[in-house]
């Protein structure tokens, strides 16, 4: 099979433990695009904490494509088009505030460059905040100032309340929104039909590329339907067993340049003939 285009999560994927691209994992995909492949970066991330990553890649000289908010947003980096988003209505978000009142959990959206966040800052809610680069603006009153619809909101809280979280707002919210958790410390609140797997699909049919043609790589649990779609799934070695068992492959991990010793296994690297 030949492999066309390669779909890959951030945090713990793309980047290391420290949030970087190592010179290897940069240099392997730059060699990848040069060979004539394509990068999808589906991320959970707002589009904000993706660019950096796109421009390290130069993604916009190589035609690649940001899937943002769990693929709520895709974005053409060449041209810098929106290509299809969706939303979920500012309705929602006072039930939501009612559902966390009195928790330690902390609720977030995104406006321009600032993270607009509620209820109140926990740690979990300044990893938010550090690894998009974005600003924590704290409001009173979270449900009155947003009062547009949005890509997602995220929740962020101790691993044991966002597990009780998200069995009540998944029953709660059940056939309106979109809850799972792409951390143990994280809750995403999307749009309804929203996952990484779905707009791939439709970014897929957009540019002419078979699933068969594509992999995609991740490590959490919002990576599960992309790995599960795709002609090759790729669990990191740094995954959990949740996520492996979801997966074909499971190759180093984000320490170890897990994706260069991935395209390097398949053949990828090779300049054409």
């Amino acid at each position: 099979m030949a492999y066309k285009i390669l779909a890959l999560d951030i945090d713990g994927t793309l980047t290391n433990s420290e949030k970087v691209i190592t010179p290897a994992t940069r240099s392997a995909l730059r060699q990848f695009c040069k060979n004539g492949g394509k990068l999808i970066l589906a991320s959970g991330r707002p589009t904000h904490g993706i660019i950096p990553h796109a421009e390290t890649l130069r993604l916009n000289k190589y035609n690649g494509y940001i899937l943002a908010y769990n693929g709520g947003c895709a974005i053409d980096c060449a041209s810098g088009d929106i290509l299809f988003q969706s939303t979920m209505p500012c309705a929602y978000i006072p039930e939501i505030c009612e559902a966390i009142r009195g928790r330690n959990v902390g609720i977030n959206t995104y406006e321009g460059e600032h993270l607009i966040v509620g209820n109140c800052i926990n740690r979990y809610t300044e990893i938010e905040s550090r690894i998009n680069n974005m600003p924590i603006h704290f409001v009173e009153d979270f449900a009155g100032y947003v009062r547009y619809d949005v890509n997602k909101c995220l929740l962020q809280g101790e691993p044991e309340e966002i597990a009780e979280l998200e069995k009540l707002l998944s029953a709660q919210f059940d056939g309106r929104l979109g809850v799972f958790k792409s951390e143990p410390y994280f809750l995403e609140l999307v749009p309804l039909g929203i996952d990484k797997a779905q707009s791939i699909d439709r970014l897929l049919s957009m540019i002419g590329i078979a699933t068969e043609e594509c992999i995609a790589c991740g490590d959490g649990y919002n990576d599960i339907s992309m790995l599960r779609y795709a002609g090759l799934g790729v669990a990191m070695a740094n995954a959990s067993d949740t996520v492996k068992r979801a997966s074909d492959y499971i190759t180093l991990s984000n320490d170890e340049d897990g994706i260069e010793y991935l395209l390097r296994e398949l053949g990828l690297l090779s300049v054409p003939a």
